[in-house]
């Protein structure tokens, strides 16, 4: 029998058309991503050719983006990767992906809340206000973005501050409408116009050469150091996929889910494009590894008030970020805590408010404690760690619904074809998403072990506690579930698969 959704709750309003998810997908993923990453990449990493590593990731996305169209399209829940993963292959491939969620939604929290500390510090040293080190640098930092101390303990205190603000806001209940989304889009967007008409005047296209710089070293300039920029710059699309979640409120989601994923993607890449081409063109790119790059470069030029209104404009929409990322990974804790996956602690609701109170004051506390301890540039390849495992979970769902559940409605289907082998439909579009973020994962890893190898291990020890800590807590909670839910049943209340 068809493997389809039913659901005994009341059916959401279809009220989202294409541009509202668009604007909703843009709303996310424009933030940490423009303002930050641009600068570490090119410095380190790419040098210019910083602009063609955003618009590599950006087509490694839209393969997979596709694949959340045809997924969100046939199975209009909650919970996005996470969900179609727990019904394609059930509990324990669904407490991976989870589990590598969690880590994608704590690594950029903890990432853009240090990207808005280093904007907010760089507002005030304009009013000749300057708080001191201690205060405001991660204790595992330096000249590099994975220095280790360089004397004296230090740590991001306005980081965490500014997520436990967060925490404390999403505790109330806090809702967005896509009338407020559209017009902080429109404000975001308006900031970078701006920047991009006044850059392009003064722009050399003399420190455009060399595009790409020769190698000199593992993952630094070169062939190596453009896949290794392309692996680190997905972060910045973390978050398009939240059109995803939207696709019980699409009026048409055959029509409008792809237009609303791939758009969001176009746009976005787009946009960061532009930026890095002009950011590189103003300054040369070895001074770019610097926490607010855009802003320096304004002030570079000769434009100290254009770089002060980027930096608000950088807090606002780092905020928004914030704020989304931060619920976004309370409720997959809650939806995992649901399906007996998490401790039921992520379950309980504020007594007053109704929200998960629980899970919002540990996500946005650990997401503050890894900001307060670590810089942007660690943050950022982990984060690229988790969203890839993410997206290879998704590739693999359609693949297997395609052979498990044949006669489901889908009202998006991937075009290309594609032919059955063993328990596993191949078609053109999954395989390539599946194959480029497996090879994502195995670029940052081999940085990692790089990094590791010169003496810099933090990101890998770090890495490797948390893989052991999510294979422990897997092993206990499986035993857990196998004796309240024998069937390894992982239906949310109120949804059914026949």
């Amino acid at each position: 029998m068809a493997a389809e959704i039913k659901t005994g709750a009341p059916s959401l309003h279809r009220a989202l058309g294409p541009v509202d998810l668009l604007l909703l997908g843009v709303g996310c993923v424009v933030g940490a991503g423009i303002y930050i990453l641009p600068g570490v990449a090119a410095a380190e990493y790419a040098g210019p050719a910083v602009t063609l590593a955003f618009v590599a990731a950006a087509a490694a996305c839209g393969l997979t983006g596709l694949c959340y169209a045809e997924l969100a399209t046939a199975m209009p829940i909650a919970g996005a990767s996470y969900s179609y993963v727990a019904r394609a292959f059930g509990p324990v491939a669904a407490f991976g992906v989870g589990w590598a969620l969690t880590l994608e939604f704590l690594l950029a929290g903890a990432a853009v809340s240090t990207g808005f500390a280093s904007y907010f510090m760089s507002l005030l040293h304009e009013f000749g206000i300057d708080l001191p080190q201690a205060l405001t640098q991660a204790s595992i930092a330096g000249t590099a973005p994975t220095d280790l101390p360089t004397g004296g303990f230090h740590t991001n205190a306005l980081a965490l501050l500014a997520l436990l603000i967060v925490g404390g806001i999403l505790m109330r209940g806090i809702r967005e409408s896509a009338r407020a989304n559209a017009v902080l889009v429109v404000v975001k967007i308006g900031v970078l116009l701006t920047f991009l008409l006044i850059g392009a005047r003064h722009v050399q296209p003399a420190l455009w050469h060399p595009f790409l710089p020769p190698s000199e070293g593992p993952f630094r300039y070169g062939a190596s150091g453009f896949l290794r920029a392309a692996s680190v710059v997905v972060f910045a699309y973390l978050g398009f996929d939240t059109v995803a979640t939207a696709a019980a409120e699409a009026r048409k989601p055959a029509r409008d889910l792809p237009i609303g994923l791939i758009g969001t993607l176009t746009v976005s890449a787009l946009l960061y494009a532009l930026v890095s081409l002009v950011l590189t063109g103003l300054v040369p790119f070895r001074t770019l590894n610097v926490p607010d790059p855009v802003a320096f470069a304004m002030a570079h030029v000769g434009y100290p008030g254009i770089g002060m209104l980027l930096r608000v404009g950088a807090l606002a929409g780092l905020a928004s970020v914030m704020l989304a990322n931060t619920y976004g990974h309370s409720r997959i804790c809650f939806a995992m805590a649901r399906d007996g996956l998490l401790p039921n602690w992520f379950t309980r609701l504020h007594p007053r408010h109704g929200t998960p109170g629980h899970g919002i004051a540990l996500t946005a506390g650990a997401a503050g404690l890894l900001a307060a301890l670590f810089p942007i540039g660690i943050l950022a390849d982990l984060v690229s760690i988790g969203t890839m495992v993410a997206f290879a979970g998704v590739a693999l769902s359609v693949m297997r619904m395609r052979v498990t559940a044949p006669g489901m409605v889908r009202p998006f289907r991937l075009p290309l074809g594609g032919v059955r082998v063993g328990g596993l439909w191949l078609g053109i579009i999954p395989v390539c998403a599946l194959f480029l973020s497996l090879t994502t994962i195995a670029v940052v890893i081999a940085g990692l072990w790089q990094q590791a190898r010169m003496g810099h291990p933090a990101a890998a020890i770090f890495l490797l506690l948390y893989v052991t800590a999510g294979c422990v807590l897997s092993v206990i909670r499986a035993r857990i579930v196998n004796k309240t839910n024998p069937k390894q049943e992982l239906t949310a209340p109120g949804e059914s698969i026949s």
